[in-house]
C-alpha cells in the first residue's frame, strides 16, 4: 500500500436485520475513508450505529453489505479465515469493559495474544517483558485483573491490544468505567500511541476524549451525517 493512499476506505456500507415485512436499516451507506496516522473519534447518540460500525472496522461482524477495503485488500471478498488472519495482524481492540481473562495474571494476559500467532516462547517472553515495563506495570505482573483498580486493568488491556506492534487500535468507550484521572491517562497514553504513527478509531460520548484526535465523523440513526469536523485542541 501506498502511504498516500488510505488505510481504510468504505463504500457505500450498510447493515440491515430482517424486521417482521421489511427490513431494519444499522447503517445506510456509509463512504469514508481514514489514511494512516490519523485520530478520528466517531460520535452520536445512543442506536446511531457508533460501536456495530467500529465492530465492522475491526472485521469482528461480516454480515453487511457494500465494500470495505483495509491496507487496499477487499475485505469484503474475503473468507472468515483470511478477515480474522487481517485483523489479528494489524488490528488491537480496546473495549470499556476491559474483557481480561480473570483467572490469567498480567504477564498471562499480555502473553495470550502472541501464543494465539504461535511466537516462539523466548520472543514471546521478551516482548511481554518489553511491553511490562513501556507501560510501568512490571510491578503487577503477577496480580490477577481482580487485583486491579479500574485504571490499572485498562491500561492492561491497552498494553495487550499493543503487543503485536498493529498499525491500527478501536477503541469503544475506552474511559467509560473509569474515573476522570484514570480517563485522562488513558487518553494522553492513546495521544503518544498516535504521535508515535498509530492509526486510531474510538467511539465516545465525551467531547473531552474526542479533542484529543483530529477529526470527527457524526452518525445518527445509522447515516454518516458528517465525516470532516475538526476536533478542538486538548487545552
Amino acid at each position: 500500500m501506498n502511504a498516500a493512499e488510505p488505510l481504510i476506505q468504505l463504500h457505500n456500507l450498510e447493515k440491515s436485520y430482517e424486521a417482521g415485512s421489511g427490513r431494519f436499516f444499522v447503517l445506510r451507506r456509509i463512504t469514508l475513508d481514514i489514511a494512516p496516522g490519523e485520530f478520528v473519534t466517531i460520535m452520536g447518540p445512543s442506536g446511531a450505529g457508533k460501536s456495530t460500525l467500529l465492530s465492522i472496522i475491526g472485521m469482528l461482524d461480516g454480515a453487511w453489505q457494500g465494500e470495505y477495503f483495509f491496507l487496499g485488500q477487499p475485505v469484503h471478498a474475503m473468507k472468515v479465515k483470511q478477515r480474522n488472519e487481517l485483523h489479528k495482524t494489524n488490528i488491537g481492540f480496546v473495549f470499556q469493559s476491559y474483557h481480561l481473562i480473570d483467572d490469567l495474571t498480567v504477564f498471562e494476559n499480555l502473553d495470550l495474544p502472541l501464543s494465539y500467532k504461535s511466537v516462539p516462547h523466548k520472543e514471546r517472553v521478551s516482548l511481554v517483558c518489553d511491553t511490562l515495563d513501556r507501560f510501568q506495570i512490571v510491578g503487577k505482573k503477577d496480580l490477577y485483573p481482580g487485583q486491579l483498580s479500574g485504571g490499572q486493568q485498562q491500561l492492561v488491556a491497552v498494553a495487550r491490544a499493543l503487543i503485536q506492534k498493529p498499525k491500527l487500535i478501536l477503541a469503544d468507550e475506552p474511559t467509560g468505567n473509569l474515573h476522570s484521572a484514570q480517563g485522562q491517562e488513558i487518553m494522553d497514553l492513546f495521544k503518544r500511541l498516535n504521535d508515535s504513527g498509530t492509526t486510531i478509531i474510538q467511539v465516545t460520548h465525551s467531547e473531552k476524549n474526542a479533542a484529543y484526535g483530529n477529526r470527527i465523523i457524526q452518525l445518527k440513526d445509522g447515516w454518516l451525517v458528517n465525516k470532516d469536523t475538526a476536533a478542538a485542541t486538548v487545552g
